[in-house]
């Protein structure tokens, strides 16, 4: 189905404010390390790697640190280095609930540092499922609706090729556990928001990777079911809260129930 895309909103505001933080490289590093020690060094068996050195190119993380970054996941980097995806909640100024998905090396450390952080913006760390209970979690892809191409030019990088818009997403709709599909318009390339069933979302990925479509991103999302309004200083203070959390280097996204963006 056609209709405005949230996330392709919050996605580029995300973007941005990683470019401006320059946290972007120490994140992706994480990313690329807990991927290929989840499913190999091999980016061809491994579509979440391969998704995550795509972003790491887009920022600009180096090549050789991309690769370094993949051997200390595979083992080969000899540190030992495990990181945890660990998931903290809460509440910020306001009564608003947050949410902070992690990928730490060191847990003892992150709950220290998020805990007191929760202190320093007005608000406290919760139990788990203190504010869970309001957020409902899906699978969220995102693709460009089109296949690589082996350039012609000898050297050249492959070339991007369109598909047919409706033709893709009656493909992706026949794929079990996909819930909802969405179109939208990114970096001049027409592209799909894929919503799926939380346990579905690996299952829909690879089946995805398989038919060939450039993947871009596959997360699970949490959406609040009762979504709260905040105005005037209230509102800047939930947003300067949830910006605090971003800047984080443990942390990869930060979920609220608080409308953050001005209607």
């Amino acid at each position: 189905m056609s209709g405005h895309s949230k996330w392709s909103t919050i996605k580029h505001k995300k973007e941005a404010n990683d470019a401006k933080r320059g946290k972007a490289f120490s994140k992706v590093s994480a990313q690329l390390t807990h991927s290929a020690k989840q499913g190999g060094g091999d980016p061809l068996m491994n579509p979440t790697l391969r998704m995550y050195i795509d972003k790491a190119k887009e920022v600009g993380f180096p090549i050789e640190n991309i690769e370094k970054a993949i051997k200390k996941g595979t083992g080969e980097g000899g540190d030992g280095v495990v990181f945890e995806e660990i998931t903290y909640e809460g509440f910020g100024p306001g009564g608003m609930s947050i949410i902070v998905d992690t990928l730490t090396d060191n847990k003892n450390r992150t709950v220290s540092e998020l805990r007191k952080m929760f202190e320093e913006v007005g608000g406290s760390m919760g139990e788990i499922g203190s504010v869970s209970w309001n957020f409902e979690v899906k699978g969220l892809i995102i693709i460009f609706a089109g296949h690589m191409e082996k350039s012609e030019k000898y050297g050249a990088e492959d070339v991007f090729v369109s598909d047919d818009i409706e033709e893709v997403m009656m493909k992706i709709m026949d794929i079990e556990g996909v819930m909802d599909i969405y179109d939208f318009d990114m970096d001049g390339k027409k592209a799909l928001e894929i919503y799926t069933e939380y346990s579905k979302l690996g299952f829909v990925r690879d089946s995805i990777s398989k038919l060939g479509y450039v993947l871009k991103e596959a997360n699970l999302v949490k959406e609040p079911k009762l979504e709260k309004t905040l105005v005037g200083d209230s509102l800047a203070k939930a947003k300067e809260a949830i910006e605090r959390f971003e800047y984080h280097n443990d942390v990869q996204e930060v979920w609220t129930d608080v409308k953050l963006e001005e209607e």
